[in-house]
């Protein structure tokens, strides 16, 4: 089934806000509608075009039977009003989107039309249409079944806000995780370095040396040859120095990573909210008399006040009256209202001395005792 949620603001910001919101919480754009103000209003082509979109719009939505469902929309564009309109496949989905909308203030549009600005809110759904108001505003929420049915099937019931006000009980959680972060690291990279190298060598030369020298002396018969041609050839010889290089691997450098694993403990503080309840009087009441009639029996004998012990027999009315404690037994909550008594009182009173004024203000607030 088909739901859709319509809201009214007074101003561009607050209405732009609450469609951003609308988006941010995981409603897809196509589902969410941002209606200008002034949108139906206007004599230029583009503007009536513009109008008549939005006319057909509310009619959709409202039908036939609901016209002045749709002049109130009109109108309040018409007066300068934004509207932000959300489809829906699930009522849940729609009141979850309610809950968004409203913290933007939405405003009351059947007390606008009046002249008088009131918060205010209307939701029409399933089989009928409810109406009632709520701290945020105007909220209107329409079935795919039609507002025909809707119309015809429906009931309303209508609260007044003057008379009654909520204060939200909230609780923080604590959600541990963990992520991904990057803390440096290394790098490794190679370069090419020129080193100069000096060495010594010895080379070793050879040179032809060719000497004359007289000589004054007969021929022997040996050198009968000396009368022929001959020739002698000898040749130097030199060493030079011959250079050779050869790379070699003399280390390995690597990189990688090593994971080790390490606990950590989180201490933190989450916050509630607890919501006593304390009934108020002009005169003194039935309860007030009951507890001094209880205290001249039980304490008065002691020599007390009984403005001592009043704050004990209130606590315990409060404490019977809080939804964090229905249900529960005396015998269960006691170390916890001890512990609580003392961090409130522990400097005035203790509990041992109070603890029975604190009975008696649960048993009167739970039944257990008559008035």
């Amino acid at each position: 089934m088909h739901h859709t949620l319509v809201a009214v603001f007074d101003n561009r910001t607050d209405a732009q806000s609450a469609y951003d919101q609308l988006l941010s919480t995981g409603f897809s754009r196509e589902s969410v509608r941002l209606s200008e103000a002034n949108a139906v209003a206007g004599s230029t082509t583009t503007a009536e075009g513009k109008g008549k979109g939005i006319k057909h719009f509310f009619q959709d939505l409202f039908g036939d039977e609901h016209k002045h469902h749709t002049s109130r929309y009109e109108g309040a564009l018409a007066r300068g009003q934004h509207v932000v309109t959300l489809s829906a496949d699930s009522l849940p989905e729609v009141e979850r989107a309610a809950d968004v909308v409203e913290v933007f203030g939405p405003v009351d549009i059947d007390e606008h039309s009046d002249g008088v600005a009131t918060p205010g809110a209307l939701l029409t759904g399933g089989a009928g249409s409810r109406q009632g108001t709520t701290q945020g505003g105007t909220l209107s929420a329409q079935s795919a079944s039609g507002p025909r049915q809707g119309a015809t099937a429906g009931a309303a019931m209508q609260r007044d806000t003057s008379a009654s006000a909520t204060i939200p009980v909230v609780e923080e959680q604590l959600r541990v995780g963990k992520r991904e972060v990057q803390r440096g690291g290394m790098r490794i990279f190679s370069r090419i370095v020129e080193t100069p190298v000096h060495e010594t060598i010895g080379l070793r030369e050879e040179h032809v040396d060719v000497q004359r020298r007289k000589v004054d002396q007969p021929i022997s018969p040996s050198d009968a040859a000396a009368f022929r041609e001959q020739t002698i050839e000898m040749r130097e010889s030199a060493e030079e120095a011959v250079v050779e290089k050869s790379a070699r691997i003399t280390e390995e450098v690597s990189i990688g990573k090593q994971v080790s694993e390490r606990q950590q403990q989180i201490d933190d503080t989450v916050r509630h909210t607890e919501v006593d309840v304390e009934r108020l009087g002009t005169a003194m009441s039935d309860d007030d008399i009951y507890y001094r009639e209880h205290f001249k029996l039980t304490f008065g004998a002691s020599g007390g006040a009984y403005d001592d012990y009043a704050p004990a027999y209130l606590y315990g009315s409060q404490i019977a009256g809080s939804g964090k404690y229905a249900g529960r037994r005396w015998e269960e909550i006691e170390p916890e209202l001890r512990t609580d008594w003392d961090s409130r009182h522990g400097g005035v009173s203790t509990w041992e001395k109070m603890k029975s004024a604190v009975r008696h203000g649960w048993d009167r607030m739970t039944g257990r005792h008559g008035a």
